[in-house]
């Protein structure tokens, strides 16, 4: 690719599992400033140019430009709960591009995932650029959630497989389960060309902005959080906060 990649940061100011999830506090600082410190690490790869918010909420815009990151405006049409992440990612393309010219795609990231492991967004990069792939995503192993353990309880409590005669699929221990993993939210990234449905062969519907030849990188359990739950707020406040060193609730300042 000749011309860079944008970053951009999606983060819309409503949200109805965590209200203002984007600048919850987590760790002493809102979190999507957490995403805001990981874009702009990963602009030392030659590979990621403009980096940029894309918000609907005065309170998120002003955490971004405090940061000294510039904010594009996501219209009202792309902040309610139904709609898409490639549709407000198309409109931020349009945005960045209109300010920085041509880009050869994006770099997406969310705006509540305060978590990720250092260099996850070079990881990602790199294979997008190596193999001339249409999108490259981060995916987690389900650990003990796995497709294979999935059931259906009834109303009378009888419990049966998911799909097929047997449950649990006859394994009953988790190392014996085979290798499934998940997208985790850590990073996306989309050429240009797949983000505006321009892939042919890619297969129609909600995921058809990932064209059609789509990659993974692997992270490690809990290498990612995904703030969906007030329960991940908790966790995510707690690991950072060992990681800088700072008490968590179970373990008190001493005085």
């Amino acid at each position: 690719m000749i011309t860079p990649l944008g970053l951009v940061i999606l983060a819309r100011a409503g949200s109805k599992g965590v209200p203002g999830k984007n600048i919850a506090p987590v760790a002493g600082r809102p979190c999507i400033a957490w995403s805001i410190d990981h874009a702009l690490a990963a602009q030392h790869v030659g590979a990621v140019g403009p980096v940029a918010v894309s918000t609907d909420g005065a309170a998120i815009a002003s955490v971004a430009r405090d940061l000294g990151v510039p904010v594009l405006s996501r219209s009202p049409d792309l902040a309610s709960d139904r709609a898409t992440v490639d549709a407000a990612a198309r409109e931020a393309l349009a945005q960045l591009e209109a300010a920085h010219g041509p880009l050869a795609g994006l770099v997406i990231l969310y705006g509540n995932v305060p978590v990720r492991p250092a260099g996850l967004i070079e990881r990602a990069v790199d294979v997008l650029l190596t193999t001339g792939c249409d999108s490259v995503q981060s995916y987690a192993p389900v650990g003990k959630h796995h497709p294979w353990w999935t059931a259906r309880v009834q109303a009378d409590g009888a419990v049966r497989p998911w799909e097929g005669d047997v449950l649990n699929h006859g394994v009953f221990r988790r190392q014996d389960l085979p290798p499934a993993h998940i997208p985790d939210g850590g990073v996306l990234v989309v050429t240009r060309a797949a983000l505006l449905l321009q892939c042919p062969g890619a297969a129609p519907g909600p995921h058809q902005f990932f064209g059609r030849d789509r990659r993974g990188v692997l992270t490690a359990e809990g290498d990612v959080i995904d703030i969906d739950s007030p329960i991940d707020l908790l966790v995510a406040d707690a690991l950072l906060r060992q990681r800088a060193g700072q008490p968590t609730a179970a373990e008190p300042a001493t005085i």
